[in-house]
């Protein structure tokens, strides 16, 4: 089973409405009475001139509700999440697993996790939900469970952790920080609606606190859900597409990229593995910088994000042209030279979110980039690409890593079954 959206028909308008405008008139007296006339008559001319435009604006209302009823499926072989069409919103949250938390309370934790997961994407209230009503409106929110390498010890299973799945080592670029480190349990939830992210986040962290205590959780966003196009490339906080050359979701490229085919067998059926890292952006100097710096540094157009040989995003980049002067046009250093990989089993999808924290005391910005990266293998994928980005990418003036952790995404379960059960059950 895939984690395909069902896109369901627009609920009808709640009963009692017109009790509402009564009990507002009698509040209100003639404004209202005056206000409810000119609204009507506006509404009367729109239809009367044949324009259509009050039908238009009504179906975007009904769309834009619409949009908070939709729900992504829980239950397949791959969890939701990835291949999911990035939502809006997002929270990752790290846990660190309490001493007694061994395979068996590991084995319970993942059993109620999975539970209020599969509800609240599904928009039901979790068992112990006191606030169900928040629940009502899904807004495609997916739950992603992630194992960092704590966890298979606790579990005494350290025989099945994927060879690769351990702290990156760190580059020289790297100014990190603790607090955005490791984790051995992860949870992603993300939704088109901020209230539903924070609603989940509420209730899940309730089931994982008698096993573990959060260590970070970090908040991103993208467009809002309307705002572009389904699947456009979103501009990032220093104004370049980010995602261009992806590999897309539910293709051949995307399958021989993402999904785990070697290794522990419990993690080859529909399992991944998640880089997280967050990445603090240099805006003060990057805002010095001219559109020409800014475009030579990337390799790409800002505004198209057509890489600097062609016209259009997708064109492929020439990294053997030359200007009139005999140097290459796309930097030997440029983000997208040092990035570039061709065989596609060596891709890795990026499901970048960013982040806007509140400023310093001096008005200074927190703002930076939570770069989500699924791959099939970390140790073939990330680290070689990480290691070119390291040694000599011009981009890395205005970007700094401040935090780094790493996760194997379980394979998804079926309805009864439980996400994990594959490692501990």
């Amino acid at each position: 089973m895939d984690n395909t959206p069902v896109h369901p028909a627009p609920s009808a308008p709640a009963a009692g409405g017109t009790t509402a405008v009564g009990r507002r008139r009698l509040l209100t007296g003639g404004a209202l009475t005056l206000g409810g006339a000119l609204a009507g008559a506006g509404i009367g001319a729109a239809a009367a001139d044949g324009s259509g435009q009050a039908a238009t604006a009504g179906e975007a209302r009904r769309r834009e509700t619409a949009y908070g009823t939709q729900k992504v499926p829980f239950h397949g072989r791959h969890q939701a999440g990835i291949a999911t069409p990035a939502q809006a919103h997002a929270v990752f949250l790290g846990f660190e697993l309490a001493d007694r938390t061994d395979r068996a309370a590991l084995g319970r934790m993942m059993r109620l996790l999975t539970d209020d997961a599969a509800r609240l994407t599904q928009g039901e209230a979790a068992l112990a939900d006191t606030e169900a009503e928040l629940a009502a409106l899904p807004a495609r929110l997916t739950v992603t469970f992630g194992f960092g390498p704590g966890l298979f010890e606790a579990a005494g299973l350290d025989d099945q952790r994927p060879a690769s799945l351990a702290p990156l080592p760190r580059f020289p670029i790297d100014r990190l920080q603790d607090r955005w480190n490791g984790g051995d349990l992860l949870i992603q939830i993300c939704a088109d609606d901020p209230l539903s992210v924070a609603h989940a986040q509420r209730m899940l962290t309730k089931d994982a606190r008698t096993f573990a205590r959060l260590r970070w959780a970090q908040r991103g966003f993208r467009r809002g859900r309307g705002v572009q196009d389904e699947g456009a490339t979103q501009h990032n906080l220093m104004g370049q597409l980010d995602g261009t050359a992806n590999p897309a979701p539910g293709g051949d490229a995307f399958a021989k990229a993402v999904w785990t085919d070697a290794g522990p067998r419990w993690l080859r059926d529909g399992g991944t593995t998640l880089v997280l890292r967050r990445i603090r952006m240099e805006l003060e100097t990057w805002d010095a910088a001219d559109t020409k710096a800014k475009e030579f540094t990337i390799g790409r157009r800002l505004g198209t994000g057509a890489p600097l040989t062609g016209t259009a995003e997708t064109d492929p980049p020439d990294f053997d042209a030359k200007d009139a002067l005999g140097f290459p046009v796309i930097s030997e250093f440029a983000h997208i030279r040092r990035a570039h990989v061709g065989e596609e089993r060596q891709h890795i999808f990026r499901r970048p979110y960013n982040y806007d924290d509140a400023p310093a005391a001096d008005g200074r910005p927190d703002t930076g980039l939570l770069f989500a990266s699924f791959q099939r293998d970390i140790g073939e994928q990330f680290l070689p690409i990480q290691r070119r980005l390291a040694a000599s990418d011009l981009l890395n003036q205005w970007t700094t890593p401040i935090g780094s952790a790493v996760f194997a995404i379980p394979p998804g379960c079926a309805p009864g079954g439980w996400i994990g059960q594959t490692l501990l059950g």
